[in-house]
């Protein structure tokens, strides 16, 4: 069998950091991505195939030349804010995208896939923590495009015999303990890259959007995963799509488990740091959950898998690490307030 993994998306956040993973354990990834997000400089343990997922040719042509024994995608788009101002974008992105990609792949007869998906899926749970059992009842249109990404898997599954792992994650944070990759999006929109940016910047300050929530200190409560226990699982969901133990569809949250405020946070990078922080209160914002907890016991079982990096000290103590090494190479931006260009969001789904 083939040891090449096609991964769509590669060269962004999460998936540089699961095709690091991959390579670790023997695989050969493939990045596709058409750097529109991703950054052709993260693309180090495998080659990089330059094309868009709606490209169904493209596909088709790369997955004949590497015949790969599985797919992973994380190719999408992701802001939850842009998906309410532009909503088509997110229906062609990432729906389209993906019945693109699964054309491509029963043409080229590759039969399991592993999906970057989300806790947007369940917008404001009646329950927690949250289980996969949890009602689907998402709040954005991001979040909506994810669910039907699902839903479009699960039914291909059924009538083609795909085998599918979902893999719904809560806030990825974090960067690579080798120092070799980490997160830069721009805009930046993840509140840990955010908040340490403030404490390397004094000019910049973070906006608290809401208060009052009914939480201990006020303010919205989220769980934070390590990027690379993120990228563990989904190399886990690979081997055991390729050992036939997963088979269908399956989906699987995947969080610490544990739940941080954002107050938490920012005191923590305080105190981390030495630095102080210039926080602004906002009101809050619609669609905002007070908290949004994982139940990861099924990943757990089924994968074998635990979140053994999402200590706060490990997330915060990695991306600070990242931060400080990588800020004289973007220091030179043009925005004269950088503070104001993007704030903090803490939706539902972030990642």
């Amino acid at each position: 069998m083939s040891n090449f993994i096609l991964v769509t998306g590669g060269a962004g956040y999460v998936g540089s950091h699961t095709c690091k993973r991959l390579a670790a354990r023997g695989f050969r990834p493939v990045t596709y991505d058409n750097l529109g997000q991703g950054h052709a400089r993260a693309v180090r343990w495998g080659p990089l195939e330059v094309g868009d997922v709606c490209d169904t040719k493209r596909l088709i042509e790369v997955m004949h030349r590497y015949q790969p024994a599985a797919i992973v995608h994380f190719a999408a788009s992701s802001l939850v804010g842009e998906s309410v101002a532009n909503p088509v974008k997110y229906y062609r992105a990432n729906v389209g995208g993906t019945i693109s990609l699964i054309f491509a792949a029963l043409q080229a007869n590759v039969d399991r896939l592993v999906f970057s998906s989300t806790c947007a899926v369940y917008g404001t749970p009646e329950r927690l923590p949250i289980t996969e059992s949890e009602a689907k009842a998402p709040v954005s249109p991001y979040g909506r495009s994810k669910l039907m990404m699902e839903t479009i898997l699960r039914d291909c599954c059924t009538s083609y015999g795909l085998d599918v792992v979902a893999l719904r994650y809560f806030n990825a944070a974090g960067a690579d303990a080798d120092g070799e990759i980490g997160e830069a999006h721009d805009p930046e929109t993840h509140l840990v890259p955010l908040v340490l940016g403030a404490a390397l910047d004094p000019a910049r300050h973070i906006t608290v959007f809401g208060t009052d929530y009914d939480t201990p200190d006020g303010t919205c409560i989220r769980d934070y995963i390590h990027v690379e226990d993120l990228a563990a699982a989904h190399v886990a969901a690979v081997e055991r799509l390729i050992s036939g133990d997963l088979n269908g569809f399956r989906t699987f949250n995947l969080g610490s488990g544990t739940g941080i405020s954002v107050r938490e946070i920012i005191d923590f990078v305080q105190a981390m740091t030495g630095r102080a922080i210039n926080v602004r209160e906002g009101p809050r914002r619609e669609g905002d959950p007070p908290i949004l907890v994982a139940d990861p016991s099924r990943a757990e079982t089924a994968l074998d898998w635990r979140a053994e990096r999402s200590d706060l000290q490990t997330i915060i103590g990695s991306a600070w690490a990242w931060m400080k090494r990588t800020a004289p190479q973007s220091s030179g931006d043009p925005d004269p307030d950088p503070a104001d260009r993007v704030q903090p969001r803490t939706a539902v789904g972030e990642h």
